[in-house]
């Protein structure tokens, strides 16, 4: 298992063509869940996945007809202190699509999000009330499931991660939290979620285990305010034999990105072996990998972010790359000082 996401999670920088795009996103569409909210598990994300969608069902709120609160739902993963909440109050939003096959229900519940990244959460319950789990599985983390999520409104090269959540193990419910990042703007759009077969991996047989099988589709609007600030501006560095220009960063209480173009073209292999090549994982390195990402705090608390996913385009002798992610916990701009892009460091004004 662990080799297998080691190769998803670099072939997360890589360029592909549709065709290439569309089997890899079939193939990481099974394994894109994480033990807790604290540790992620990337994976490969392409816009031509809403292309291969199929006629989408949309079901309104709860019977009840209310909405559960953004705040109530992302405070426990990404809150938790007032200032948190504030920010969670301000760019959260409800959703209330959900669609129902063979007893299970998967409603997509609240969205946040930024110009270029957004946080989905899901719940997956039991019709019947029954605990959700069997008692053989207390581990939220063997779980998968078949689908792409909400981020096919995402129409430029993305990335992303998600993660299985079980507040209360007795209860019928559990989260699925989906995180996506973007090369473009990501405010606007109608989001097409599908998912199928929820299967869990069985550590005796090891090997993935049938739970619960259905096809379930969502559609809904994406609607949210974008709260982030722009720095950056030409400013220059140098590393691993190549020189870079920051083209843009943006930081938002979610997350942050950062867009700079390197001064050669990246070249990737063609060996066909179904395994990234060293010569390949050098090329990632050097062009995303490698360049430093620091997220400074008021208080002094530094956030290494250099190992966040991103994007490499070789385009006319250049290559254009972009890197970021979502943040593990909303950190008010107020509490931030500053963050550092290979070596270049930006005061972040918290006014």
């Amino acid at each position: 298992m662990s080799d297998l996401f080691d190769y998803k999670q670099e072939m997360s920088a890589l360029r592909f063509t549709p065709e290439q795009k569309a089997q890899l996103a079939q193939a990481v569409a099974s394994a894109v869940q994480s033990p807790s909210h604290k540790r992620r598990r990337p994976v490969f994300r392409s816009a031509l996945i809403a292309a291969a969608m199929a006629v989408v069902l949309v079901v309104g709120s709860s019977a009840a007809g209310i909405l559960p609160s953004p705040t109530e739902l992302f405070d426990p993963l990404f809150g938790g202190t007032a200032a948190q909440t504030e920010v969670i109050d301000k760019i959260g939003h409800p959703i209330g699509a959900s669609d129902t096959n063979n007893g299970i229900t998967i409603s997509a519940d609240a969205i946040m999000g930024d110009e270029y990244n957004a946080v989905i959460i899901y719940t997956i319950s039991r019709d019947d009330g029954q605990r959700f789990l069997p008692d053989n599985l207390t581990d939220v983390s063997q779980l998968t499931i078949g689908g792409f999520g909400g981020s096919s409104w995402n129409r430029s090269d993305g990335y992303g991660s998600a993660w299985f959540v079980d507040e209360d193990p007795d209860d019928n419910q559990v989260q699925y939290i989906e995180t996506t990042s973007s090369t473009g703007s990501l405010t606007k759009g109608t989001a097409k979620a599908e998912f199928w077969d929820l299967s869990y991996w069985d550590t005796e047989t090891e090997a993935e285990a049938p739970l619960y099988s259905g096809n379930w589709k969502l559609r809904f609007e994406v609607d949210y305010e974008d709260c982030s600030i722009r720095l950056g501006s030409g400013e220059t560095f140098s590393q691993d034999g190549l020189n870079f220009t920051i083209d843009e960063i943006s930081v938002s209480p979610l997350a942050v990105q950062a867009a700079y173009t390197a001064s050669a073209s990246a070249q990737w292999s063609s060996d066909g072996s179904g395994r990234i090549s060293d010569q390949d994982r050098t090329t990632s390195d050097r062009f995303l990998h490698n360049v430093e990402i620091l997220l400074t705090k008021t208080d002094g608390t530094v956030i290494d972010l250099t190992d966040s996913g991103g994007s490499i385009h070789p385009e006319n002798g250049v290559s254009v790359c972009t890197k970021g992610q979502v943040l593990e916990e909303i950190i008010p701009l107020e509490e931030m000082a500053s963050i550092s892009v290979g070596g270049i460091v930006y005061d972040i004004p918290n006014a």
